[in-house]
């Protein structure tokens, strides 16, 4: 069902941290876009998630002149998620943008998301045709997607990522979900409601280095393997399913042999050692498995705030 046809409000939700040589580009294109789109009442969230750097005052000296666009600012660095959430906490549009900063996800591409909600669209994802990025991290995301549909127990469109737009009910839904180890994609997928595609070519980073690391891309990675699925611990269930079976016909083999009077050679040492290894390394992979599920129990537990706020929303 289309949307009413009177003047929609859409907030975009940006995360920040140490984005101050990217954020020129970012709020001059962000204010094009606003400007070109007269038919939409637009405003900007952008968290700031601890930087140390110069960006919150540069958003709110832009702030402070355009009032179009909000700062939050978080007691400390709570990771992209924890910021992100924060934002769609606080987003008061009848639809929310979100989006990175760094502009690989163009601005210009929202006009066309809103197009799409507004004729009935409730989740609008936006798809990568193609991506810039090179080396280590263009590998590991693709393998990453490449694994991710074929055991996630909630499958994501592939290429999908931060960049979309959320109609009010679905980030309603979006705020109930109290996990801390948050994998947008999956959750965004999770919630349903009428869900369509846009696609575009990502760019490169228009300024400034990457903020986030390997180590944490691969922690996101997992937050969305174990967030998303449970074959890891029905793999361990059935490898110990597997060497139980070949472990009680091996021994029933040598047990027939010995009742009928065939000599059996006696094992060797190699062999031996070569067995005990590879069980004790089963076993302790599957102590790992178990411990990341755990650790994620135990997280929740605590309830702790996903993040804590200094300041704002301030314009």
């Amino acid at each position: 069902m289309a949307h009413s046809t009177s003047q929609p409000a859409v907030t975009v939700v940006i995360p920040i941290f140490n984005e101050e040589p990217v954020l020129p580009e970012l709020l001059a294109r962000l204010t094009a876009v606003f400007d070109q789109n007269p038919g939409v009442k637009w405003d900007a969230l952008l968290v700031d998630d601890g930087s140390r750097d110069g960006s919150a005052a540069l958003i709110r000296t832009h702030g402070s002149r355009d009032p179009r666009f909000a700062l939050i600012e978080l007691s400390r660095n709570f990771g992209f998620q924890a910021a992100l959430a924060a934002g769609l906490a606080h987003a008061g549009g009848t639809a929310v943008v979100t989006m990175d900063a760094d502009l690989q996800d163009p601005p210009e591409c929202i006009p066309e998301m809103v197009a799409q909600w507004r004729d009935g669209a409730e989740v609008v994802r936006a798809v990568r045709r193609s991506r810039q990025e090179t080396g280590s991290r263009r590998f590991g995301m693709n393998v990453f997607h490449g694994l991710f549909n074929r055991i996630s127990d909630y499958p994501i469109e592939a290429n999908t990522g931060t960049f979309g737009l959320l109609d009010r009910v679905a980030v309603d839904a979006m705020n109930r979900l109290p996990e801390r180890h948050r994998f947008f994609p999956g959750m965004r997928s999770w919630v349903g409601f009428a869900t369509t595609e846009i696609y575009y070519d990502r760019q490169q980073r228009a300024a400034g280095q990457p903020q986030q690391s390997m180590k944490r891309l691969a922690r996101y990675a997992f937050d969305g393997v174990f967030g998303f699925s449970y074959l890891p611990l029905r793999l361990l269930t059935y490898t110990g399913l597997t060497i139980g079976t070949a472990g009680f016909v091996l021994g029933l083999y040598y047990v027939i042999k010995r009742l009928i009077n065939i000599e059996t050679a006696p094992t060797g040492f190699t062999t031996l050692a070569a067995l005990v290894l590879f069980l004790g390394g089963v076993q302790f992979i599957g102590i790992g498995v178990l411990g990341e599920y755990l650790a994620r129990v135990y997280d929740e537990v605590k309830e702790r705030p996903l993040y804590l706020i200094k300041r704002g929303p301030t314009r």
